[in-house]
């Protein structure tokens, strides 16, 4: 989708613009605005993209010299060691060698803990979210309760976090659940297997929004961005959950699991994806703010 800035529909989700600045051209997926290609007051030309607005890196200009890459910012350090540690969890009460070597109640807290600490970083990334500027190049907002309650819709950043958010709350309920050993079957099925497939959808409408917003098409179109091998990535690792929420599912015949080898592959693979798109997130911070425009 392409449209100018006079686009019906389009023109409340442009950032406001310094006087002189003009938008040449607009783009992104399901009527969302995820890139705009700007004209300053002298002439040059910048691209904006949502996600490089929402992660502090700046307008990006085809004319600058190559920069050196600057220091990551202390949010994307934070989400990298709280997404690392949720999916470090994830992979070791996966591993075979762990779960059957030790009790089955700490396998369970394994998981338990690493869902909060998917949790702790989906707020701060939803926190991300919600206070990034409403104007191309001011500074972000401070993060006050009327800032939480901002409903920003025409976001599609602000979908992916919020969406993902409630996948890491719900695979909380499962996980504290799969701690409590006194579950009859059916029990177990509500409240661990329930909440683990609609934590799963979750994760994978989230991370198709996150992709979506960074691919700029329906097939696979990487802008050498390392916020794209982060999309890609996690949307992989969400494929991968997905797959083991499927396979997790009660069978009515034995009341266990269908297939738990694929569980335990889809999770760990999973949670390797998720663990690789937390190591590069600093790398993102550092690296894509290179050829950026600084806020004024």
């Amino acid at each position: 989708m392409q449209a100018g800035a006079g686009s019906s529909g389009l023109s409340a989700q442009i950032p406001d613009l310094p006087a002189g600045w003009q938008v040449v051209r607009t783009s992104g997926p399901l009527g969302f605005i995820t890139h705009m290609d700007l004209i300053a007051p002298d002439g040059t030309e910048y691209a904006w993209t949502s996600r490089r607005h929402r992660k502090r890196l700046g307008l990006v200009t085809a004319t600058a010299p190559g920069q050196r890459a600057q220091r990551a910012s202390p949010t994307s350090w934070w989400l990298a060691a709280f997404f690392g540690a949720g999916s470090i969890c994830f992979a070791l009460g996966s591993v075979p060698l762990f779960f059957n070597g030790v009790d089955s109640s700490v396998v369970a807290w394994t998981f338990f803990v690493g869902s909060v600490f998917f949790t702790t970083a989906g707020w701060i990334q939803f926190q991300e979210t919600v206070t990034a500027s409403d104007a191309v190049l001011a500074a972000p907002h401070r993060l006050r309760l009327r800032r939480i309650l901002h409903l920003r819709p025409r976001g599609i950043d602000w979908w992916a976090a919020l969406i993902q958010l409630a996948g890491t709350i719900a695979f909380n309920v499962s996980t504290f659940a799969a701690t409590r050993n006194e579950l009859a079957p059916p029990q177990e099925k509500h409240l661990i297997w329930t909440p683990d497939v609609v934590g799963s959808i979750c994760f994978l409408i989230a991370s198709w929004l996150a992709y979506a917003e960074v691919n700029r098409g329906i097939l696979p179109r990487s802008d050498r961005s390392v916020g794209w091998r982060i999309g890609a990535v996690n949307l992989l690792g969400s494929i991968a959950f997905g797959a083991a929420a499927v396979a997790a599912r009660y069978l009515p015949t034995s009341g266990q699991p269908a297939n738990i080898t694929l569980v335990n592959l889809g999770t760990f693979l999973g949670a390797a994806c998720f663990l690789l798109g937390a190591v590069l997130l600093p790398v993102e911070s550092a690296k894509d703010s290179a050829s950026a425009l600084s806020r004024r």
